[in-house]
């Protein structure tokens, strides 16, 4: 299968969706570049399904306007728009084998550049792109869930959509086979190039596979950009907590570059306004065993390559983690230590507005 020549730009201006009284969607404007893979990240009932609705068709904004491939689709029905879907329950036809539940979509098909070569090679050509070459005969209940899910992506892919939606398509499998094919997915998107817009509660997926993610919260899209971004400058409490772990204390600037917390005075960014906010400091970020503040290691958890540390502070838990080598193994419950937090890891937040 060549790349995608479409444009693939999908823009959203205004964006807003009720039912009842409910707001689900609540002014969203975004807009999503050619061949990016871009997702959208939240706890469920954000609106971030609802959103990928609207934009696929299958529900109508009550305000707004949608434009793909620089096209206002907003009344468009789902058929009409340069897009597939795939949701997290595949839908495959049970009495269909593997190659005729890829090509069942050929059939609604307009006729393009795609249709002129034969049925039979655009399906042995979506097989290869999802690693099931020689699966063509076999029958859905004869597939793993992994199988299934590159069976639905090849029915999605083989109408060549300028953009594809994809609706927590690995939800329903085990961490493992979750983890292998988030790898796999977002190798696919580079190689075929094709805007995938991708709609997820689980931040390490998102993290693991997007060009730009945006966090979603009540309805609301509250921060857009790239994971890094998102994780070491979050605009606000809210996606602070959503994003990464995150000590989170009630705290004050004092004075340009000066935040006082737990008693303690520490390092701020000089653009930190002056005033109570919200300190947020990455577990990460915290070393133990040097520095000029004293506390209290609480309680040591084991996790594999790193230790997660709780630490008393002045009367405030803080939660640390650090590598799990022959200088942490020395560390026991009850013992007091020394600790610093990195002079770039503090920043000051306030509620998202």
């Amino acid at each position: 299968m060549t790349p995608i020549e479409l444009d693939g730009a999908v823009t959203l201006k205004h964006i807003s969706k009720s039912y009842s009284d409910k707001v689900v969607v609540n002014n969203i404007s975004l807009e999503v570049q050619a061949g990016e893979f871009f997702s959208m990240l939240g706890p469920s009932g954000c609106g971030k399904t609802t959103t990928l609705r609207i934009i696929g068709g299958f529900e109508q904004p009550d305000r707004g306007t949608i434009f793909i491939d620089n096209r206002d689709v907003t009344h468009a029905e789902p058929e009409e728009r340069p897009l597939n879907t795939v949701f997290q329950h595949y839908s495959l036809f049970p009495h269909l084998n593997v190659q005729e539940n890829i090509k069942f979509g050929l059939r609604f098909e307009k006729s393009s550049a795609a249709g002129t070569k034969p049925a039979t090679q655009r399906v042995a050509e979506a097989l290869e792109l999802v690693q099931l070459t020689g699966f063509g005969e076999r029958r859905v209940h004869q597939l793993s869930g992994g199988e299934q899910q590159r069976v639905a992506l090849a029915r999605a892919l083989i109408l060549e959509p300028s953009v594809l939606l994809l609706d927590e398509p690995l939800g329903a499998l085990d961490a493992q086979l979750r983890a292998r094919l988030q790898v796999e997915l977002a190798t696919l998107q580079r190689q075929i190039g094709i805007t995938f817009i991708y709609v997820t509660h689980d931040q390490h997926e998102a993290f693991t596979m997007s060009d730009r993610i945006g966090v979603m919260r009540a309805g609301r899209l509250l921060q857009v950009g790239v994971p890094r971004e998102l994780y070491e400058q979050p605009n606000s409490v809210e996606v602070a907590q959503f994003v990464g772990a995150a000590n989170l204390i009630s705290g004050r600037v004092t004075s340009r570059g000066v935040v006082e917390f737990a008693g303690e005075k520490f390092v701020a960014p000089d653009s930190a306004p002056l005033g109570d906010g919200t300190v947020m400091i990455r577990p990460e970020r915290i070393r133990i065993g040097t520095g000029g503040h004293r506390a209290t290691i609480e309680r040591i958890i084991f996790a594999g390559s790193s230790l997660r540390i709780a630490l008393q502070l002045g009367g405030v838990t803080i939660n640390a983690e650090v590598p799990n080598d022959e200088t942490s193994t020395s560390l026991q419950d009850g013992q007091e230590t020394l600790i610093d937090i990195l002079p770039d890891a503090v920043r000051v937040l306030q509620p998202a507005r």
